[in-house]
């Protein structure tokens, strides 16, 4: 499928979802098109994959037949069944029974089946709990079937549900869709939704554009002189991983790149979300053994797989990306000043929880792995707390890189924010500063970055280079003597210099002006007295 079909696909979607929501808010209709979308993906991928172990056996049913050829396979082989199955979940990883496909709850959409509503829910408590050998319990649990927002009675929500999974159907029939393409239509709803929930937004989305650039990234290489490419990444993290876009996209860039990719792990803390993250690495063709998200609380460090003082293989990463929440309140204890993640460099303060997200996404840092991270531009220059944790890891040689962007890039917030890029192992003493504030498309609710405003700020973190009012590398002196204040735009200054005046050869040429003038009133005056003219 073509990206111009790709992007086809998620507006027809969109428009469905548009149109089809009436008084439903769009955050919570976003659940209910994203679940039927991850059901028909699951189910398309296991079908094709039962017709390749059935072969021969697979039922070809006529065009009339309103069964699925799954059913009669199953109607027809109940010993079987068990061993199939078990045979599926080597294959595939998991299992869908014949009555849970989408092609069944489609149909059952189209006749207006009284018995979608409990099928529906019967066939997703099954996915939750026994489709996959590793639970994913609860991956439906903010959707209610039985809510009064679709419907005041059982038949109405039945009906309403009825109309939803028909349109869906209808309006994906002349699509490709494979796990890309079914893939990048779901990352395209979410961010439609996303738009659409302003504030909200920021909880779960990252622009894709952004998100390329800390992907590209994370995947460079500077020891590889062929492609300055990374060949392959064991482990990557993002620690507030939303609905798992970054990591999708560090995934990508890796496979574009020829090289290959370990295991995904991601944390998130909204029930929501996380389950979107969860639904979003199967929809992009991701075995449940690639990929780990937790539920739970970063900044509490809920996860005992990163509860470690000092990391091992097991809980080092080599690429860490994320964008948490800006400058959100915490409440630290005094037991956290002893935290194995904040001990050396101190707490962040209450007001602003960015450094926190930082210090624990970098404690977990390979020694040559590479962090970037989003960040509000007060992480740059605020005093207290936050100057002496900046003032340690510049001491410490660990900023490689501060990226300022412009403002009006989220749908959450039009603060200007800053990508902060950080190494254990750093090999230059300098850091590189690049302000591309100034460079994006001006849109009418929202800025955007143009594939050439990304390509310039790769490229000139790659090479390092410097341009002038764009990048400089800047040495460790000079920031020491700015009290390791990191604001931009004290190092790269996009304003152009003021033009120098000679005062004397202004005032020289005035004075010359003036005796022209002189000479020529004098000349028409003499000519007016001639005709007896009153002067001037």
């Amino acid at each position: 499928m073509t990206q111009k079909d790709q992007q086809q696909l998620g507006k027809t979607l969109w428009d469905i979802a548009d149109s089809l929501r009436g008084a439903m808010n769009a955050d919570d209709f976003r659940d209910y098109m994203l679940s039927f979308l991850f059901l028909r993906y699951l189910s398309f991928n296991y079908e094709e994959a039962t017709k390749k172990e059935l072969g021969r056996d697979y039922p070809v049913l006529k065009a009339d037949d309103n069964r699925t050829s799954l059913s009669v396979w199953y109607a027809e082989n109940p010993k079987d069944t068990a061993d199939f199955e078990q045979q599926m979940r080597r294959k595939v990883h998991y299992v869908i029974k014949p009555e849970h496909l989408w092609s069944n709850i489609s149909e059952m959409a189209r006749i207006q089946d009284d018995e979608l509503l409990s099928t529906l829910e019967a066939g997703f408590r099954f996915i939750e709990n026994e489709s996959f050998d590793s639970s994913f319990q609860g991956l439906f649990s903010e959707i209610n079937l039985n809510s009064e927002k679709l419907g005041k009675t059982a038949a109405d929500r039945n009906k309403k549900l009825c109309v939803i999974i028909q349109k869906i159907a209808e309006g994906i029939a002349d699509f490709s869709t494979d796990a890309d393409s079914l893939g990048d239509a779901y990352e395209y709803l979410i961010g439609q939704f996303a738009a659409g929930s302003g504030k909200k937004a920021g909880e779960f989305y990252t622009p894709q554009q952004i998100s390329t650039i800390l992907s590209e990234i994370v995947t460079l290489d500077s020891q590889n002189p062929e492609t300055g490419k990374k060949d392959k990444l064991e482990k990557v993290m993002d620690m507030a991983c939303g609905s798992g876009s970054l990591l999708l996209n560090v995934r990508k860039r890796m496979k574009e790149n020829g090289g290959t990719i370990g295991k995904i792990y991601g944390q998130e803390k909204n029930i929501t979300t996380y389950n979107l993250a969860r639904m979003n690495m199967l929809l992009h063709g991701m075995k449940d053994t690639e990929f780990e998200i937790f539920h739970g609380d970063t900044l509490l460090n809920q996860w005992d797989l990163l509860n470690e003082m000092n990391p091992s293989k097991k809980t080092e990463f080599d690429a860490i990306v994320a964008n948490p929440p800006f400058s959100l309140r915490w409440e630290p204890n005094e037991a956290m000043g002893e935290d194995f993640r904040f001990k050396s460099y101190g707490l962040a303060p209450k007001s602003a929880a960015d450094f926190s997200f930082l210090l624990h996404g970098f404690h977990f840092l390979a020694k040559e792995g590479t962090m970037a991270i989003i960040l509000p531009h007060g992480v740059l220059f605020r005093g207290g707390a936050e100057e002496r944790i900046r003032t340690k890891l510049l001491k410490d040689n660990h900023i490689d890189t501060v990226i300022g962007l412009p403002s009006n890039l989220f749908y959450s917030t039009g603060i200007p924010v800053c990508i902060l890029v950080l190494k254990k192992c750093k090999k230059q003493e300098d850091v590189l500063f690049i302000n591309a504030a100034e460079h994006f498309e001006k849109g009418k609710r929202q800025n955007s970055l143009s594939e050439e405003h990304i390509q310039s700020i790769v490229e000139t973190y790659k090479f390092r280079s410097e341009r002038e009012r764009y990048a400089r590398k800047v040495s460790m002196e000079e920031i020491e003597k700015n009290g390791y204040n990191l604001n931009i735009s004290r190092y790269v200054s996009t304003t152009e210099d003021e033009v120098q005046i000679d005062l004397e050869a202004v005032h020289t040429e005035l004075s010359a002006i003036n005796q022209q003038i002189k000479s020529s009133t004098d000349k028409h005056n003499e000519f007016l007295k001639e005709l007896g003219l009153k002067t001037i």
